[in-house]
C-alpha cells in the first residue's frame, strides 16, 4: 500500500520530536522527518507535504525557506521551541513551548490546514468572479478587540488564563453556566470560546454540542482547557467538535495565545465569508440562496480542479438532493418544500467549511466542491450538514405538524486528469436514495 506522507519534521534529532512523529503516525498523520534545510526543501520538492513542523533548535529562517519551497501551496509551520523565539518569527503560524500530545498536536494541525487552503481558496474565487466582471471587495476586519467567551466556575488557573487572554488584547466574557453562556452566544458575536474543564467535562461538552447544533454558532472555535492530569480521550473531544485542547500543565500565556491565533483566524473567515455575501448583488449567484449557480459553479470548479493538480491536493465533490422519504413528496407537491428551500440553501451556505464552495444545481440539488479533501472525508462533511438541518422543523400549513428535511448523498473524488464535469457526473451518480 502507498504511503502519503502528510508532515514534514525538521529536527536535527529525535530526542524532542520523536514521541511526537510517532504518536501522529500511529493517529494517521503520516510524518517524514528531515535533518537539515536542505533534505526539508527536498523533502517538499519530491512530496505533497501539507504541513510542517520545526525543532526550534534549527538555523533561523528555516520557516521562511519552508514557505517559499512549498508555493503554490501555502504551506502551515508549527514550531517548537523552549526558549520563545519562534514566537517572534513572523513565518511560524503557532509556537508552543513543549512538543503536544499527539491528538492534541492533530486538532492544531487540522485546523492550520484549513486555514491554508481557505486563504488559497479566497484568492481562486477572486479570480473567478474577476472573470466575469465582478471584483470581490473584502470588508476591513472589524477593529474592535477579539471576543473570547470564557465559560466555566470560576478558578484560579481560569482567572490566570482569563487575565492573559485580556493582556493579549482580548475582551473576554465570563459565563459561569451553560445557561449564561448560551444566553451570550445568542446575544453577542464571539471569535472563540474557551471551555473550563473541571472536575466534570460534562458542561463544557454540553456546550460544545450545543454550539455544533447551531448553524450560526457551529463554526466558532472551541477550546477546552483541563484542569487536572485525569485520562481522556482526545480523540472524542475532536469528534464533539474542540479546535484545541490545552493540557493542564500548558502556561497560561500560551494558552491565550493559541486562543488568539484560533480567533484572528475565525475572524478572518468570517471576513471571506462577508465577502461572498456581498457578492449576492452582482447577478451571479442564486438569487433565493446566495449560493453558487450551476454555471458560476462549473467556472470555479474548473478553476480549482486545475489548482489541486497544481499543489498536489485532492479534490472532491458531493451533491446533496432533498429526499422524497418521510412524506417530503407530498411538501413538494403543495409547496411548502419549495418555500423551505431558500432556507434550507441558506443553512448550506452556514454550514460548510469556509474553504468549500456550494451551490444550487436545481430547485431541490445541492453541490459541494471540497479541496483538500478525500472522498471519505467529503461524504462525512455532507452527511453532517444534512444531520444539522435535519434537526429544524419547516412549516407545513396551518392545523398541520412541521416537516423535516433530509438529503440522498453522492460523493467523488477527482482522479488524475479527469475533467471537472466528469467528476460532478460521477458524484450525481453516486447519490444513494434515502431508505423510506
Amino acid at each position: 500500500m502507498a504511503i502519503h506522507p502528510r508532515v514534514l519534521v525538521v529536527a536535527p534529532d529525535d530526542d524532542r520530536l520523536g514521541p511526537l512523529c510517532q504518536g501522529l503516525d500511529a493517529l494517521g498523520w503520516t510524518t517524514v522527518t528531515a535533518r537539515s534545510e536542505h533534505a526539508a526543501l527536498a523533502a517538499l520538492g519530491d512530496l505533497p507535504l501539507e504541513i510542517a513542523i520545526i525543532d526550534g533548535r534549527c538555523p533561523p529562517g528555516l520557516a521562511t525557506a519552508l514557505h517559499i519551497a512549498a508555493r503554490p501551496r501555502r504551506l502551515p509551520v508549527l514550531g517548537v521551541d523552549e526558549t520563545g523565539a519562534l514566537r517572534h518569527d513572523p513565518a511560524v503560524d503557532l509556537a508552543m513551548s513543549a512538543p503536544p500530545h499527539p491528538a492534541q498536536a492533530a486538532l492544531r494541525l487540522e485546523h492550520l490546514i484549513r486555514a491554508a487552503i481557505a486563504e488559497e481558496e479566497m484568492t481562486l474565487r477572486e479570480a473567478t468572479f474577476a472573470a466575469r466582471g465582478t471584483s470581490l471587495v473584502q470588508p476591513d476586519a472589524e477593529q474592535t478587540p477579539l471576543r473570547v467567551l470564557a465559560a466555566g466556575r470560576p478558578d484560579q488557573r481560569f482567572l490566570a488564563l482569563h487575565n492573559a487572554l485580556i493582556a493579549d488584547g482580548c475582551e473576554v466574557v465570563a459565563a459561569p453556566t451553560p445557561y449564561t453562556a448560551f444566553d451570550y452566544l445568542h446575544e453577542r458575536a464571539f471569535d472563540a470560546a474557551v471551555l473550563w474543564g473541571g472536575e466534570d467535562h460534562a458542561p463544557a461538552q454540553s456546550i460544545a454540542s450545543g454550539m455544533k447544533r447551531n448553524t450560526r454558532l457551529y463554526h466558532i472555535p472551541l477550546v477546552l482547557y483541563l484542569s487536572g492530569r485525569a485520562e481522556i480521550d482526545l480523540g472524542q473531544l475532536y469528534g464533539r467538535g474542540f479546535a484545541d485542547v490545552a493540557a493542564a500543565d500548558t502556561p497560561e500565556d500560551e494558552t491565550a495565545r493559541r486562543i488568539v491565533a484560533l480567533a484572528r483566524t475565525y475572524r478572518r473567515h468570517q471576513v471571506i465569508r462577508r465577502t461572498l455575501e456581498g457578492a449576492r448583488s452582482s447577478g451571479l449567484t442564486d438569487a433565493a440562496t446566495g449560493l453558487f449557480t450551476p454555471a458560476l459553479f462549473a467556472a470555479h470548479l474548473a478553476r480549482i480542479a486545475e489548482a489541486a493538480a497544481d499543489r498536489r491536493r485532492p479534490l472532491s465533490v458531493c451533491v446533496l438532493r432533498v429526499a422524497d422519504a418521510g412524506g417530503l413528496a407530498q411538501m413538494k407537491t403543495e409547496g411548502w418544500l419549495g418555500r423551505a428551500l431558500p432556507q434550507i440553501g441558506a443553512m448550506v451556505s452556514r454550514l460548510i467549511r469556509t474553504e468549500d464552495t456550494a451551490a444550487r444545481l436545481s430547485s431541490d440539488v445541492f453541490a459541494l466542491a471540497l479541496p483538500a479533501t478525500g472522498a471519505t472525508a467529503a461524504r462525512i462533511a455532507a452527511e453532517r450538514i444534512a444531520a444539522v438541518i435535519g434537526c429544524t422543523a419547516f412549516d407545513a400549513g396551518p392545523g398541520r405538524s412541521p416537516f423535516v428535511v433530509g438529503f440522498d448523498i453522492g460523493a467523488a473524488e477527482m482522479g488524475p486528469g479527469e475533467s471537472p464535469a466528469t467528476l460532478l457526473e460521477r458524484a450525481s451518480a453516486a447519490v444513494v436514495p434515502t431508505a423510506a
